[in-house]
Order: C-alpha cells, then sequence, then structure tokens
C-alpha cells in the first residue's frame, strides 16, 4: 500500500478536530486552545531543531492537560446521568408523578399500565407487595392485606378523632398501639405490621422507581405536594417517610401553592405589575382546600423585574371529599342489596369485607357517572355468596344522600376571605381544582357562594399541582436554570414563644412574668428566619415553642389539630458563659430559630453574645501580623479577628434578615424582645475608620482633624500619599492614638429539645424501617427477576415447539434432530409445570441456556439462509462499483494523475480475492447439504465488503482533498512578460512569432513568487520611516497586495 501519513493531497484526509466538547446543557471545555495572532511574521517552523524542542518540551504539558479534560469530562458526564429530578403530587386517592431531564421538560410519568395517574394503594402478603392498579384490584380479593387513605394518619396519636375516623370507614384493617410514640400501625398479620411512615415510604420508593424507568436514570433528588393544613408533626413523618425510601427532598410544598404556581408559569406573559387576585378551589378524595393567591411582577435583585404568586388566604375543611361522597353511596347500595335479599337467609352485606370493598369501588364509578348522567344503574355480578346486585341509582337521590356536605362547601371560601382580610369583589376569577369539582351540585353550590358568572375551568384539575411542583424542583435543582418565578407562601398556623421569668413589682416582693412572642404570625411568609432576644437572664432557664391563637378552627378541628405544644427547650451553660466573661457587657442569649422552604421549624442554635471596647496598639504588631492584614485586605477581607480566647471566636454582630416576602422592614433585624421597653440594640457595623477620626471614644475630637492631618487608619489605602491637602501623614505619636472599638464574644449555649407535639421516631428505629423497606424492595426485585426468567424459558420452550413445524426450520433440520429437540423442549415443559413453582431463578435461567445451546445450530442455519440474499446483493453491488471506480482511475491523464500506481494496483489486487473469494466460497456452499454447517457466513461476507469499502473510501478522500498539479515551464526556460496594464493573470498573452496559435500562454514561475513569499517571512514588515514609500513604488505591481496586506 502507498503512503497515507501526511494530510492534503497526497496523504489523504487533514487530521481536524472539535473545537469544544459538550459535557451537559449548560457546561463546555475547549479542547484546542487558539494560536495567538499578531500582525507581525511569527517564528513558526522557522527551525527545524527549535520547532522539535518546542514540540518535545509541549508534549508533558499537553499530556497534564488531556487528562485534565479527561477528568473532568469523566466526572460531568457521571454527573448528568444524575441530573433528573422529580416530583409527586401525593393526594389522597391517587398520585401523579412528573420528572424534568436534559431533553424533557416537565413530563407527567406514565406508570407500567401506561396511566398518568396511580392509584395510592399498597397490598403487603407475607412474600410479596403490590402497588397501583393492581393493589387496587387486590383490594377486592384481600381487603385486609390493602392499606389505602393512610395519609389520614400521618402525624396522629391514637386518640385522635382521625384514628377512629379511619377505623370506622374501613373495619377491615386491625390498628395496633405503639406505646413509644403514642401512634397507631397496621398489624397485617401477628408477623407482619407496618406504620403510616413506612407505608407512605413504599409508596415514594415505588414513585421513584416509575419516575427512573421514565426517565432511564438514577433520581434521588424530589420535590413532595402536601396538604396546606398539615400541622409540624405531619410534615415531619412526611420526611421521615422520604428518609426512609432514599429520597433527598428539596421540599414539602403545599399542593395549594404547586397548582398556583403552575397557573402562573404558563401564563407567566400575563402578569404585570397589577395585582390579580385568583382564588382556586380545591376539592379533592379527601380534603377540601381554598387559597386566594395574588399574582404580580415584582423588582428582585438578582433578576430584575420577575413574576409572583404570595398566599394571601387559605380555607380548609379536612374531611369533605370526593371519599366521603363514595361511603354514603356505598352505605346507600348496601342497604338496598339488604333490602333486595330480606328474608332470604342472605347475611348482612356490610359485615362482609369484601363484598364492601366491591360496592366502594361501585360507588366510585356510580358518582363519575352520575356527575353526567341524571341516573344510572349500579351492577355487581357475584356481590356476596354468588348472589348479584342490581340497582337503580338517580343524581337526586346522590345529591340527597350528601345534602350536609354540600353546605360545607362555602366554609373555606369563608375561611380564606377571613385570612386574606378581602371581600368576594376583589377575586377576579375562581378555579376548580380536583376530581371532586366535577360533581354538579358541588359547582352550583360554590357558584352561588362566590357570586360570579362562571368558574374557571382552564386548567388540568388532576396534574397542576404535579406540574407545579417539578418546576419548582429544577428551581431548586443546580443542575436547571429556570425562568425565576417568585413564590411567596404562607404560614397557617402561629407559632409563638412562652417563657417565664421573675420580676420585682415592689420592693421585696418578686412574683413570676409569663410571657408570650409571637415568632411567626399567620399568613406570614416562609422561609424566614429570626432571633429571639433574652435580656434579662444569667442563670440556665427553660422556654417553650407552642403554635399561637388557633381560634379560626372549630372545635372537632381542634381535636383533630393535635397537641398546641410544640417543643419545650432547656438551655444549659447560661450561667458557666457570664462567668466567663465577667468584665463584659452582656447582649443577651439569642436563640436563632428557621422556618425552612418545607414548612418545618427549627431551632438552629443559641448563644450568649457579649461585648466590649478595646483600644487597639498598633505598636505592638508585629511585622507578619502587619503583613497578614495587608494581605487580607488585599483579597477583600477585613482586618484579622482578634486571638481565640478559650475557644471562643470574636465574631462580628450576625444581621438576621427576615426571608424575601417578610412583612418587615426591608433590611431591619428581626429580632424580638423579651420586654417591649428595652432598648433597641445596636446592630450595626462600626463605621470605618474615616468616618471614626472626628471624635474619640469620649466624645473629644482628634487632634489630626484640626492640624489636616491624616489618621492612621487612612494611611494603608492611601500608601503614603499626601492628603487632600497635600499635608504630609501624620507623626509618630498621632499613630498611637486610634478610637476605641467594639469586642463581641460568642458563647454557645447547649440545648435539650423536649417533643411535645409527636416524638420523631428514634434513630435506631428509622434505621430498622429503612433496612426493612430495603429487603422489601430486593424480595420484589428478586421476584420479579424470577418471573421474567420463569416467563422466558416458558416463551422459548412454546416459540420453539412451534417453529419445529414451519417450512424453513424442516429445511435444515433432519427428522432425528427435530425429534431431539422436541423430546427435551417436551421434557422442560413438564417440569416447569411439576417443579418450576419451587425452582429458583438461578435453575431457571440455566435450563434456558441449556435448550438455547441445543437449539443453536438449528436457529444459525435459519438466520444464515436468511441474511445471504441481501448480503450477496450488496457485496455485488460493492464489487461493480468498485471496478468502474478503478477503470476510471486509470484512464486519467498522466498529467493530472492524483492516484499512484501502488494505491491501484492495491485496489485491483482487493477486488480480485474478493470475486476469488466469493466464487470459490459460494461454490463450497453449492455442495453442503441444508442441515450441515454454512461455509458462506454472513460476517465473513460483512469483512470482506469492510475491506474492500474502505480502500474505496480511501481514494475517494483523497481525490475530495487533492489540488491540481501546476503546468510544466516551457521548454526555451522563458516566460512571457504581461503588458504594462494588465490586471488579471488570466488574460490571454499573445505568443511570438513562429508559436503556434493554440499554444498554451507561458504562465509565470512560482518560484518568482515563492521567493518574494520568503522574503516577507524572513524580514519583518517596517511600517513607516524614511524611503519607505520610495520602496514600495519599485516593488512590481503583482506583489502590491501581498504587501498591503501585510500592512493591515
Amino acid at each position: 500500500m502507498g503512503k497515507r501519513g501526511g494530510a492534503g493531497p497526497s496523504g489523504g484526509m487533514p487530521r481536524t478536530g472539535p473545537s469544544s466538547i459538550p459535557l451537559s446543557p449548560s457546561v463546555t471545555i475547549s479542547q484546542f486552545p487558539s494560536r495567538p495572532k499578531c500582525g507581525f511574521p511569527c517564528q513558526w517552523g522557522s527551525s527545524r531543531g527549535t520547532m522539535a524542542t518546542t514540540v518535545r518540551r509541549q508534549r508533558p504539558r499537553r499530556l497534564a492537560c488531556w487528562a485534565l479534560i479527561a477528568v473532568l469530562l469523566a466526572d460531568l458526564l457521571a454527573l448528568s446521568d444524575t441530573l433528573a429530578v422529580m416530583s409527586v403530587d401525593l393526594g389522597s386517592e391517587s398520585m401523579k408523578v412528573a420528572i424534568v431531564k436534559p431533553g424533557v421538560p416537565m413530563e407527567i410519568v406514565l406508570n407500567k399500565e401506561s396511566r398518568r395517574k396511580t392509584p395510592v394503594f399498597v397490598t403487603l402478603k407475607e412474600n410479596e407487595r403490590f402497588f397501583g392498579d393492581s393493589a387496587a384490584s387486590m383490594a377486592i380479593k384481600n381487603p385486609k392485606a390493602t392499606l389505602r387513605y393512610f395519609q389520614h394518619l400521618l402525624g396522629k396519636q391514637s386518640d385522635n378523632p382521625h384514628v377512629a375516623l379511619y377505623q370506622a370507614r374501613f373495619p377491615e384493617h386491625e390498628l395496633g398501639f405503639d406505646p413509644q410514640r403514642q401512634t397507631v400501625h397496621f398489624q397485617i398479620s401477628p408477623q407482619l405490621k407496618v406504620s403510616p411512615e413506612e407505608v407512605l415510604g413504599m409508596i415514594l420508593n415505588y414513585s421513584r422507581s416509575l419516575a427512573e424507568d421514565f426517565a432511564e436514570q438514577a433520581i434521588k433528588d424530589a420535590v413532595i405536594t402536601v396538604p396546606a393544613f398539615f400541622n409540624q408533626a405531619e410534615r415531619r413523618a412526611v420526611l421521615q417517610a422520604a428518609r426512609m425510601a432514599g429520597l433527598k427532598v428539596l421540599q414539602l410544598i403545599n399542593d395549594n401553592t404547586a397548582t398556583a404556581l403552575s397557573y402562573g408559569v404558563f401564563r407567566r406573559k400575563d402578569i404585570n405589575s397589577t395585582a390579580q387576585n385568583i382564588m382556586f378551589y380545591d376539592m379533592g378524595s379527601g380534603s377540601t382546600v381554598c387559597t386566594i393567591v395574588t399574582y404580580q411582577t415584582v423588582k428582585t435583585k438578582e433578576a430584575g423585574m420577575q413574576p409572583q404568586l404570595q398566599i394571601r388566604g387559605v380555607g380548609f375543611d379536612r374531611t369533605l371529599g370526593g371519599l366521603e361522597m363514595e361511603l354514603r353511596l356505598r352505605e346507600h347500595l348496601a342497604g338496598l342489596f339488604n333490602k333486595q335479599h330480606k328474608g332470604q337467609r342472605v347475611k348482612d352485606v356490610q359485615e362482609n369485607p369484601r363484598a364492601m370493598a366491591k360496592l366502594l369501588r361501585e360507588a366510585n364509578r356510580l358518582k363519575t357517572v352520575l356527575s353526567a348522567n341524571a341516573d344510572h344503574m349500579a351492577q355487581i355480578e357475584g356481590l356476596m355468596d354468588d348472589v348479584d346486585f342490581k340497582a337503580k341509582v338517580t343524581r337526586v337521590e346522590f345529591e340527597e344522600l350528601c345534602a350536609d356536605l354540600f353546605e360545607r362547601v362555602p366554609g373555606p371560601v369563608q375561611q380564606a376571605l377571613q385570612s386574606a382580610e378581602m371581600n368576594l369583589d376583589e377575586i377576579e376569577q375562581v378555579i376548580l381544582v380536583g376530581g371532586a369539582t366535577r360533581v354538579p351540585k358541588v359547582q352550583e353550590v360554590l357558584l352561588k357562594a362566590v357570586g360570579k358568572e362562571e368558574l374557571g375551568k382552564n386548567i388540568n384539575a388532576d396534574e397542576a399541582a404535579a406540574m407545579g411542583a417539578v418546576y419548582q424542583a429544577a428551581a431548586l435543582s443546580k443542575a436547571f436554570k429556570v425562568k425565576p418565578f417568585v413564590v411567596r407562601d404562607a404560614v397557617i398556623y402561629p407559632i409563638l414563644v412562652e417563657f417565664t421569668r421573675e420580676v420585682e413589682e415592689e420592693p421585696g416582693i418578686r412574683s413570676l412574668k409569663h410571657n408570650k412572642r409571637v415568632l411567626f404570625s399567620r399568613m406570614g411568609p416562609y422561609p424566614q428566619r429570626k432571633v429571639i432576644t433574652f435580656n434579662r437572664y444569667s442563670h440556665d432557664f427553660n422556654f417553650h415553642i407552642n403554635y399561637g391563637d388557633l381560634g379560626f378552627l372549630g372545635p372537632e378541628d381542634l381535636r383533630v389539630f393535635g397537641s398546641q405544644n410544640l417543643t419545650t427547650v432547656k438551655l444549659k451553660g447560661v450561667g458557666e458563659s457570664f462567668k466567663k466573661y465577667p468584665d463584659y457587657e452582656s447582649k443577651g442569649i439569642k436563640a436563632h430559630f428557621n422556618l425552612d422552604e418545607s414548612g418545618v421549624l427549627s431551632l438552629d442554635r443559641v448563644e450568649s453574645v457579649f461585648e466590649t471596647l478595646v483600644e487597639d496598639s498598633p505598636e505592638e504588631e508585629s511585622t507578619l501580623t502587619k503583613l497578614g492584614n495587608t494581605i487580607s485586605s488585599l483579597f477583600g477581607g477585613g482586618t484579622t479577628p482578634d486571638a481565640k480566647e478559650n475557644g471562643t471566636e470574636t465574631v462580628q454582630e450576625e444581621e438576621e434578615s427576615p426571608a424575601e416576602g417578610s412583612k418587615d422592614e426591608p433590611g431591619e433585624q428581626v429580632e424580638l424582645k423579651e420586654e417591649a421597653e428595652a432598648p433597641a440594640e445596636d446592630t450595626s457595623q462600626p463605621p470605618p475608620p474615616e468616618s471614626k477620626r472626628d471624635t474619640t471614644p469620649n466624645g473629644e475630637k482628634v487632634a489630626e482633624k484640626e492640624n489636616g492631618e491624616k489618621s492612621e487608619a487612612q494611611k494603608p489605602s492611601e500608601k503614603g500619599e499626601a492628603g487632600p491637602e497635600g499635608v504630609p501623614p501624620a507623626s509618630e505619636e498621632g499613630k498611637k492614638q486610634k478610637p476605641a472599638r467594639k469586642q463581641r464574644m460568642v458563647e454557645e449555649i447547649g440545648v435539650e429539645l423536649v417533643v411535645l407535639d409527636l416524638p420523631d421516631m428514634p434513630e435506631d428505629e428509622l434505621a430498622r424501617s429503612m433496612q426493612k423497606l430495603q429487603d422489601l424492595t430486593l424480595r420484589d426485585l428478586e421476584k420479579q427477576e424470577r418471573e421474567k426468567a420463569a416467563n422466558s424459558l416458558e416463551a422459548f420452550i412454546f416459540e420453539t415447539q412451534d417453529k419445529l413445524y414451519q417450512p424453513e426450520y424442516q429445511e435444515v433440520s433432519t427428522k432425528e434432530q427435530r425429534e431431539e429437540i422436541s423430546g427435551k423442549l417436551s421434557a422442560a415443559s413438564t417440569w416447569l409445570e411439576d417443579e418450576g413453582f419451587g425452582a429458583t431463578t438461578v435453575m431457571l435461567k440455566e435450563k434456558l441456556v441449556e435448550l438455547r445451546k441445543l437449539c443453536h445450530g438449528l436457529f444459525f442455519r435459519v438466520e444464515e439462509r436468511k441474511k445471504w440474499p441481501e448480503r450477496l446483493s450488496a457485496l455485488d453491488s460493492l464489487l461493480n462499483h468498485s471496478s468502474m471506480f478503478l477503470k476510471g482511475a486509470r484512464l486519467i491523464p498522466e498529467m493530472d494523475q492524483i492516484f499512484t500506481e501502488v494505491e491501484m494496483t492495491t485496489l485491483e489486487k482487493v477486488i480480485n480475492e474478493t470475486w476469488a473469494w466469493k466464487n470459490a466460497t459460494m461454490a463450497e456452499q453449492a455442495k453442503l447439504p441444508a442441515t450441515e454447517k454454512p461455509v458462506l457466513l454472513s460476517k465473513d461476507i460483512e469483512a470482506r465488503m469492510m475491506a474492500l469499502d474502505r480502500e474505496v473510501q480511501y481514494l475517494l478522500n483523497k481525490a475530495k482533498f487533492a489540488k491540481p498539479r501546476p503546468r510544466p515551464k516551457d521548454k526555451n526556460g522563458t516566460r512571457a512578460e504581461p503588458p504594462l496594464n494588465a490586471s488579471d493573470q488570466g488574460e490571454k498573452v499573445i505568443p511570438p512569432p513562429g508559436q503556434a496559435e493554440d499554444a498554451k500562454p507561458i504562465l509565470e514561475p512560482e518560484k518568482v513568487e515563492t521567493a518574494g513569499s520568503k522574503q516577507a517571512d524572513a524580514e519583518p514588515l517596517e511600517l513607516g520611516g524614511p524611503g519607505a514609500e520610495s520602496e514600495q513604488k519599485e516593488q512590481p505591481t503583482g506583489q502590491q497586495p501581498s504587501l498591503k496586506n501585510d500592512e493591515l
């Protein structure tokens, strides 16, 4: 073969490389730095030795760069595999899962039945679990083991009214008592019991598996929706369930907030500076929530004017929903059945859990149908004891059954208006959300209550919350960049701090005074941080965190709400901190609270703060200290803090500002004082030295200012320059006079928390629950793997038995071979029926491998014969085209020939060898019987085609980048001089006397042009200077453009 190492006309394709490699939606790493450009000739390639030395020196550097790029590429590609985030809209009856991943913006996940909505059902048996639609169907066969609507038990103690209500609605479930946490759990069997948090963890893990299958990658980050009326205990229970499932919860978002966000995101252009008040009425299966939201654009520090939604008012009814309507219908149908079979020795249907489960499913279908029809026939085949049930139900009967429920529809509207301090005239539109709002009577009563012309139905009632939650997940994730949309959620239940201290009302008479300070007010925004300062304590003390005024809740809601006391905080180490700093002034005990994005309250830390005035002594500072201060100031840092004293850092006073949307003034420190008459604490930073030079700590004026001299604090910034008046720097005596500054000491206080509402699950119990869920998941995966292996074995047996009777398989096999295979298949089928249920996954896979090995020869012969026509046709076509190409290449004149003789000979050799191989192999194959292994193999045909195609493609690429060769010089070695006025080298030249007319004009020798270019490269071009213009005029006309280009 010819040489192929070069580039261009004689070396094949030039080497090119991409300028950048895209790694992720927003990351790009440059591969090859661009060569620096300049207006002067460079020394690239001027000396081969220098060039070689430079290349040798750059090789280690380039290798290091390539290694670094490879590491970054691997890290970023690994990161891109986990870019997806998900949201779970966790409803009472069903859930919706949505994902966002690169290339898939905000998509609802389809479950295994290709449905967008998945029932929140879990069926637990001793050796298997079912979820979703499979569990819903199992609710009829095994209602005791099928758990549903368990979210109503989250964060509830055993004496909560909702626990008794759940037991009344679903008497088939056995609820056990947990004495440690005073909660309940499901007793499925004597050996199997699960808590509501564990069941929710299973559901969340199942939702993640659906999302991962849909996204085709692992997902850990999620945003989960919760009802707006969930209190602290209920929210912590959801977080614990997510932790059991191994999910990283970016945020617990209220479902009404998620719905409002989805509505605003898709109507961003309609939002302006004018406030728009929208009411969302969400009636789901288990509860009803009414929300008033204000949309308008606001100015943000980061992104300028951006749309914002603010929750202004919230009203709710915990038990008003579609489930209660279905339960009413179920009881009505049960009464009709008992009435129809009265006196026929048929048991009461309400005593049969399976029959009641069937009636509840029929009630759900009946409610949906009656929303569009005036009447419908309810019918269940084999309801109980093989007795069928059939009865007609009208919409009027349904509305009479639920009359008291429809009367409660306006309640959440009034609560939302009261909490927002608004009236209906300020509401621009009322939008329906949730499946139960499709009931006509609900819409009728609601329309009358709000006094509008119509109700808004321009939102997807089922998927709006899931879409809003996944948008928030993308916004919180660092992997995506979304358009900002400011969300200001509201606190439903106020939280306050209570503490007691001794006061001396009269001389010698001390009494206890109980104090309350509101920490987070009702309808105040969150997330938010606040600090409360206790100024009158110098010893260890306790304070309490409780809910505030819950007067807006009714008596029944208060019983369902649970404990109104959250936490008792016991502080330890307050007295020791005062003993540690006896000469410092106490600034109080500061407790830092955080109400995070999920609406969960936490106490970050408690500190004892002290301050004192200290005077710096510059002359005592060492040279290293001054150098450190200078370097720190150069890199944006301030003065170095004082040395640590007894392990306590001296820090500047921290300003705890409220989160965006706080009712406090912007920039104001949110600090709750123990007493109203206590003076406001000065939290401003010390003024810069330039401003402190006016007065000393005692209020006296500095002498340097009267003389126009600068203080010591100005010298580092001025670096020895004269002052504004040109006065020299201050003397050494002036350096020592420096105003005092505040030194702040912060001592961490020990905190002991006593949870009063609902104790969290202990860490050891939480670890056991996580391990239990992991074991169940592994068991499910093993069960799925075994089922898959059994199905594969069974399918292979049936398919192969059918193939043995097809002509194409009989043609390539003998009768004895088919009988042997058929016998093995029959034996495997019998084994699978008799012993397959107890066989392990390994045994099933081994049996399948054995059968495939037996049938491999038969299948191989059939597949090869199927591939022959297509492969041979392609080989013939390639041979014909290659021969035509070679024939055309040899016809190229020698003057224009771009291929070498070696290259053309190589191609001819490959063509001949391929023809010979094809003819010989086909002749040999024709002699073999069809039942033998073929010698003509499709892989060999493909290999021959690839070898031939590689040779042809090489020559084609060489021709593509080839340049025409220069014409040879004239025999006498002269060239025609162009006329003086010639402006183009392509003009026709008159031949000299005695030369033929059709002779080609003699071109200008290239060596003249090459010499000029070498000279231009060797000598730097001098622009301007004496004689430059005259030298340019002496240059030939044809070289003027190149000189002008160099000038440019």
